[in-house]
């Protein structure tokens, strides 16, 4: 192996650490901002109504703002617009706790749903082109990564609410903490830039057509799995009969089930393949809505929320992947997707509710396994693409995205 040769696998191993490393931090921004909920109900004095109304704004924000970060990475290249928008998103965290009532919080959540979706689509494209240079799964284990920073805000979170602690203090020394150690991480990843000839992306546009073909199993995935997050307590406690630490503890059960499944997921889908990972998890998932639906007791229940949970947990990062290899601007195509799962993650928990409202929570699962059945059907798009082709384009002297150079 020539020198020439070693550090470029160096710089690579250290592109995927730095990679990794960012998608805890954006992961922790979320956690840290979950667990302070409640306090900020209270100190903007809003409603359950009007506070179920301001958290869906930040997924309006993120599915408007995604679209300029493929334009904001070509401007000012990879690396910078990272360090720009992951800093725009940490330190967003601090606005909703500062919020004084619906509009001041509607705003404030916003603005950090959107620096969220751009910073987002930033660090997954990047995370793309690691796996392309590689030439091996990485995707699912950096949304593992992703789930690892949640659970870590989670909890120290969970640790200044028992404490008492005034979440504008705590959310102001979480921001400060991880928009240094964002910088830092920042520094490590690829610094793609745009070749000097190329033009840039439009700053708005919609998904080109392969996007919406993969976003739409990424939809399926991503309902499934808001589906059973928000609602796996409730199923349990309503539907079962459950006491309150049982229900709750399926909650738990199934983000850890989603965040074990993505840290190992990479060796399966080196293994066998994205489509038949897929294709293989939307069986299990299926079979655990079946479980969910038919269940005649708390245990079985759970085993089927399980199930959902290993089914659905790697569908996303192969999105993520397969759209970032599908056409000629990844950055684009990764929004597009990113949009389509933004929404389903949006209506899901709603669309259960009304459901359920009009039915019953048992025939809302009913949907959740007809959409995870979709997996199976459609997994095949995720063919599209292949890394394998993109690896030897890049090796050939073709850039493998759309970003030209490296520096």
């Amino acid at each position: 192996m020539t020198g020439e040769t070693v550090f470029g696998s160096e710089r690579l191993r250290r592109a995927r650490f730095a990679v990794a490393a960012v998608f805890c931090v954006h992961g922790a921004v979320t956690g840290s901002f979950a667990t302070r909920i409640p306090w900020i109900q209270d100190h903007a004095g809003v409603s359950a109504g009007q506070l179920g109304l301001a958290l869906a704004f930040p997924a309006i924000g993120a599915s408007l703002a995604m679209p300029l970060a493929g334009a904001i990475s070509h401007r000012f290249g990879a690396r910078t617009a990272l360090r720009g928008l992951l800093a725009l998103w940490t330190l967003a965290l601090i606005l909703p706790s500062l919020a004084p009532n619906i509009h001041g919080l509607c705003a404030a959540l916003f603005f950090y749903g959107a620096t969220a979706g751009m910073s987002d689509v930033a660090m997954n494209a990047l995370g793309v082109e690691v796996e392309n240079r590689l030439g091996k799964s990485i995707m699912s284990s950096l949304h593992g990564m992703w789930s690892v920073g949640a659970l870590l805000g989670s909890a120290a979170g969970t640790v200044a609410a028992h404490v008492g602690a005034d979440a504008r203090l705590h959310h102001l020394v979480a921001a400060l903490v991880l928009t240094a150690l964002g910088l830092v991480f920042c520094q490590g990843v690829l610094d793609l830039r745009s070749a000097p000839d190329e033009e840039p992306p439009p700053r708005f546009s919609l998904p080109p057509k392969s996007a919406l073909i993969i976003g739409a199993i990424g939809f399926c995935g991503v309902f499934a799995e808001g589906a059973s997050l928000d609602w796996s307590a409730v199923y349990l406690k309503d539907e079962l009969g459950s006491s309150a630490g049982i229900a709750a503890a399926s909650t738990t059960a199934f983000a850890l089930t989603m965040a074990i499944a993505r840290l190992v997921g990479d060796r399966v889908v080196d293994r066998f393949g994205a489509v038949r990972t897929v294709r293989v998890g939307g069986v299990a998932a299926t079979v655990g809505g079946l479980l969910v639906v038919f269940a005649p007791h708390a245990a079985v229940a759970m085993a089927g929320f399980g199930l959902i949970g290993l089914g659905v947990a790697v569908v996303v990062p192969l999105a993520f992947a397969a759209a970032g290899r599908s056409g000629p601007n990844p950055s684009q195509a990764i929004a597009g997707v990113a949009t389509i799962t933004y929404t389903s993650g949006l209506i899901a928990p709603s669309a259960i509710g009304g459901i359920a409202d009009a039915t019953s929570l048992m025939f809302s699962f009913g949907l959740v396994t007809l959409l995870a059945f979709g997996l199976v059907l459609g997994a095949g798009v995720l063919r599209q693409g292949s890394r394998a082709t993109t690896t030897a384009a890049a090796g050939s002297g073709s850039p493998a995205t759309s970003s030209g150079k490296v520096s």
